[in-house]
């Protein structure tokens, strides 16, 4: 934020606050290096895994997939239902605790490299740059007078980035409704009422975050960058101008004689959200190492040693000794354990999770009845729920008092991802134990495989 500035105007003061800096449109200009090709790197992997996960195939449906219709996630061999909310609880968790742990060791990383606003403004900057030329060209092509050759430029630029836009919504949208069927249904506007919205909703995003919002995203919508402060410390590494070995820039004389800074300004202008390094860490820097490599080439240039602008901590550029590892720094040790601890939790989850639920319910309407021969009966209903993607068979047994039995058949047939309701009678003799609520257990397993098993407890009625 600037400064407040007063302008005065005879005996009337004005004050005016500005909240940003009004710069106008960034034409950042094209740099090459290890960070840039670091960043290209994670946008070919990341695009390579959202483009292509939806087209994988396993046991002959899609390998990764949302059927919100059905309340079930495909991922390859594991099918998940909102019965398992809390691995889902565990994955945001982890994220966010990862987050927080690259956040501390070398502040806004995912920003710079990984974030989808980052790696598609890149890819739709890189589109710009291959129609309108760099950017001189792109800032002359801005200033120019409307003509045939602008008019022209810009229809090819913006129809790609709305084709990569369209081809970026309609691989989303196949992470919900099967991609094959949806690029099928397309053509002929078969379309459900929701697979239209996120289309157009989607595509627009992307288009206009991507090709217009760019670093006004990074710079005012997104809170990360206004908290991101608070997980900072002095052993945090940022994207840092080594101002003790560059300043100052110019001798007294005006010569080059001062520090290794040569004031040439390809920092800033290679920076996505056009600030300046050399004023210290601001909240709008994304740690993307562009003025980095940058500024290497210059130093190469000028026979001077490279990293006047480099990945440092605040103790670093005062020359204090930095602790490695854990030790003295109980901020990432906090992060560290718990990203351990949820993990394990994860793991314990996924490995504890049975592919049978149980839920038993009492008839309240009739307590209790006596049969024919004298026994005492009570009824019940088992939801089985069979979460497995193959048909199983179940059986029942009852537990917990003397001669306490199933009346009638006590095997029942469950469809693959499926509930069913069974209705069950289960009797036992008047003298099986004390009047009034006794506690009983049912034992549900699959005859498929002995290790799916269930023990629901419950509750039967003497009179």
């Amino acid at each position: 934020m600037e400064t407040p500035q007063v302008k005065t105007h005879g005996k009337a003061r004005e004050a005016r606050l500005e909240l940003y800096r009004k710069k106008g449109k960034i034409h950042a200009r094209s740099v090459s290096g290890r960070f840039n090709t670091l960043r290209w790197a994670m946008v070919w992997i990341t695009q390579i895994v959202f483009y292509g996960a939806c087209w994988l195939e396993w046991s002959g449906r899609q390998a990764v997939l949302f059927d919100i219709a059905h309340e079930k996630f495909y991922l390859f061999g594991l099918v998940l239902w909102p019965q398992d909310a809390l691995l889902l609880a565990i994955a945001l968790i982890l994220a966010a605790t990862g987050l927080f742990l690259v956040t501390a060791l070398a502040g806004r990383l995912f920003c710079g490299f990984a974030c989808p606003q980052t790696v598609y403004t890149s890819i739709f900057m890189w589109i710009e740059e291959k129609v309108e030329g760099d950017h001189l060209d792109r800032l002359r092509l801005d200033q120019a007078p409307p003509d045939p050759r602008k008019l022209l430029l810009r229809t090819v630029k913006h129809g790609l980035w709305l084709a990569v836009a369209a081809w970026t919504a309609i691989s989303f949208v196949g992470y919900f409704t099967p991609i094959r069927a949806l690029l099928a249904a397309i053509p002929g506007g078969q379309l459900g009422p929701w697979e239209i919205f996120w289309l157009l909703f989607y595509g627009t995003f992307t288009y206009v975050q991507a090709g217009f919002a760019r670093e006004a995203v990074c710079q005012h919508m997104c809170p990360y960058s206004r908290f991101q402060g608070v997980m900072f410390d002095s052993t945090t590494r940022t994207v840092s101008y080594d101002a003790r070995r560059g300043e100052p820039r110019k001798g007294a004389d005006g010569s080059r004689s001062g520090g290794d800074c040569i004031d040439c300004g390809i920092c800033v202008q290679v920076c996505p959200t056009g600030i300046d390094i050399r004023d210290g860490l601001q909240y709008q820097c994304i740690n993307c190492g562009l003025c980095a490599d940058a500024c290497d080439t210059v130093m190469t240039r000028v026979a001077k040693p490279i990293g006047l602008i480099r990945f440092a901590s605040e103790r670093e550029l005062a020359g204090t000794p930095v602790k490695q590892g854990l030790r003295g720094r109980p901020r990432l040790a906090a992060y560290a354990g718990l990203l351990s601890a949820f993990v394990a939790l994860g793991v314990w989850t996924v490995g504890q999770r049975s592919l049978l639920l149980v839920d038993v319910l009492r008839d309240r309407g009739s307590l209790s009845r006596e049969s024919a021969d004298g026994l005492i009966e009570n009824a019940y209903t088992l939801k089985i729920m069979n979460l497995a993607e193959a048909p199983r068979d179940f059986r029942v047994r009852v537990s917990g008092l003397p001669g306490i039995v199933v009346v009638g058949p006590a095997s029942f047939a469950s469809e693959p991802g499926s509930i069913r309701a069974v209705q069950l009678t289960v009797a036992a003799p008047p003298q099986s134990g004390a009047a009034g609520v006794r506690p009983i257990a049912f034992e549900i397993d699959a005859l498929q495989d002995a290790a799916t098993r269930v023990v629901e407890k419950s509750t039967f009625v003497l009179p």
